[in-house]
């Protein structure tokens, strides 16, 4: 007599192979969202302490001139290049993060930053969807708190 699976057998280990798919697929497509979801968090974050970091550092020399922009574009009043490649005037470096901030580069794109004038959008990953305005007013860097998608990335 040979010693074999029956068919009874390799159907079942399938189904098995096929049920832990279904349940392990899914999980993994929501983890490369909540990274995305992270890293937003952190960039916000370190924007957010480089803004407190720089009205500190304006205050202990006595430059009481609002923030008014985050990128370095040559205005007076600019605070940290974050959200471009630009270094500070008189070849001083003012860049904050240690890495690049993802901009859209399409209209497609998702989990990246848009940035028109004082106004920066985080587009949500696509498994979350929407998007997320964040304004620079007064030196805050703030989004409007009954939106989902910012209690999402600010809480």
């Amino acid at each position: 007599m040979k010693k074999a699976f029956t068919m009874i057998e390799l159907v079942f280990v399938i189904v098995v192979i096929g049920i832990l798919a279904s349940i392990a697929i899914p999980r993994f497509a929501a983890t490369r969202d909540d990274a995305d979801i992270s890293s937003a968090k952190a960039t916000i974050a370190a924007v957010r302490c480089a803004l407190a970091n720089e009205r500190q550092l304006r205050v202990l020399r006595g430059d009481f001139t609002a923030i008014t922009s985050i990128d370095n574009d040559g205005i007076a009043s600019t605070a940290i290049s974050t959200f471009s490649a630009d270094k500070g005037g008189a070849g001083v470096s003012r860049s904050v993060l240690e890495t690049q901030v993802p901009t859209c580069s399409g209209l497609n794109d998702t989990a990246c930053w848009r940035v028109s004038g004082t106004t920066y959008t985080y587009v949500m990953p696509s498994g979350v969807g929407g998007s997320v305005d964040f304004t620079l007013a007064g030196g805050q860097f703030n989004c409007d708190a009954n939106d989902a998608n910012c209690r999402t990335l600010t809480q």
